[in-house]
């Protein structure tokens, strides 16, 4: 963990809002869909098996339980997880919360141009998802770390 540094397009395009487990959930800025990303925070990993079977562990119950919350504060049809790495090698999970009626659907939003949200609608989504990022290392008692720690 020493050695983590954050991909600079994952700092760029998106927001730390906590860090459970040594994971950060960051939300990604500037797209119309709920949209959170978990990010190990474990230096060098770029595939799953590249973490420890603990963090690994971690990461995936970590996963579920974020993609529960979304789905249920939310109300999505769909939950889409991916762990592409493809552009960004550094592992990280997105976790989006879909609907039928949004802009990209059936589409995957990877790569999906759509219109960047109002500011007013930006700011909505990102104090929903804050709140809901606070709400999940609530519910991980003992294991949830103030968003502002290195």
């Amino acid at each position: 963990m020493s050695g983590f540094v954050l991909d600079s397009r994952l700092a760029r395009d998106s927001e730390l809002l906590e860090v459970i487990d040594a994971i950060e959930v960051r939300m990604m800025l500037r797209v119309p869909w709920p949209w959170l990303l978990l990010v190990p925070r474990a230096d060098g990993a770029v595939e799953p098996f590249d973490l420890d079977v603990r963090m690994r562990n971690r990461l995936w119950q970590l996963t579920l339980e974020t993609g529960a919350a979304l789905k249920t504060a939310t109300g999505a049809d769909k939950i889409n997880l991916g762990a592409l790495g493809n552009i960004v090698s550094q592992l990280h999970v997105h976790v989006v919360a879909r609907h039928r009626d949004d802009p990209a659907w059936p589409q995957p939003v990877w790569g999906c141009r759509v219109p960047v949200p109002a500011e007013a609608e930006e700011r909505v989504r990102i104090e929903t998802l804050r709140a809901l990022a606070a709400q999940i290392a609530r519910s991980m008692p003992g294991r949830a770390s103030v968003a502002s720690q290195p």
